[in-house]
């Protein structure tokens, strides 16, 4: 009598953890399902720059500072000449204002700086603008042969802009979205779920960067320094469970 009380006993506990399972596993998959998944998508294309800007500094140094702004003057029509002839359009080419400071002398005796002019120091920035992308990069490199004739030139590191970079951004963070969705499908496929409906979206932020490069930023890349760029775009995005 003692054995078959034991043995109902067991009975009814393994049916209770066997209830206690079932509640506690439909409980947690109601709760997966309520959480949803969450996944990272990303996508990419690869664009070419069509528009650059090369700014292009002359400078001249003399103790007079009229005489300083005409040697940088006089040397302006030469350089206009040079880049027009090289394929850059005129209305390509603008002129921005001219920067000047004096260099002060320096007390031989006790290294400390006078108020007396040395000489003055003048800038001119003459800045390019244009598409034609590869007429910059080329120009980048050639335009210091202007140094033979005389004019000190500064040549800066030509920057490189995708004018439809907005539009490609709006454009890849759909893709974005839709890898992350088939990222989701195939992970669900294996528990016999489907893909539902978007609980939340979050945009991360837009690499740019050369082609080959590997660079990541938490903050973002945006490259100007090459002509073929490639754009990434990540979209994280939960979505709920059925």
């Amino acid at each position: 009598m003692y054995e078959k009380l034991k043995d109902f006993q067991l009975t009814i506990v393994a049916i209770i953890i066997g209830i206690a399972l079932i509640i506690c596993s439909n409980y947690a998959a109601d709760a997966i399902k309520r959480e949803g998944v969450g996944v990272t998508g990303s996508a990419f294309k690869v664009v070419k720059s069509d528009v650059a800007i090369l700014n292009l500094d002359i400078k001249a140094q003399n103790i007079s500072k009229a005489a300083a702004y005409n040697k940088i003057r006089s040397q302006l029509p030469e350089l206009k000449d040079y880049l027009i002839s090289q394929g850059i359009k005129e209305n390509e080419i603008t002129i921005m204002p001219a920067d000047s400071y004096p260099n002060y002398k320096i007390n031989p005796q006790n290294g400390y700086t006078t108020n007396i002019v040395e000489f003055y120091n003048f800038n001119q920035t003459i800045q390019i603008k244009t598409n034609n992308v590869e007429t910059v990069k080329i120009l980048s490199t050639a335009a210091q042969s202007l140094l033979d004739k005389g004019i000190d030139l500064t040549v800066n590191p030509p920057e490189y802009y995708c004018s439809e970079l907005n539009d490609i951004k709006v454009q890849l963070l759909k893709e974005a979205t839709i890898d992350a969705k088939q990222r989701a499908a195939g992970m669900l496929s294996a528990t016999n779920n489907k893909v539902g409906k978007i609980q939340s979206v979050k945009m991360g932020v837009f690499q740019v960067t050369p082609v080959d490069s590997t660079m990541v930023s938490d903050l973002g890349i945006s490259d100007t320094s090459s002509i073929d760029k490639k754009i990434t775009a990540v979209a994280n995005v939960v979505f709920s469970i059925k």
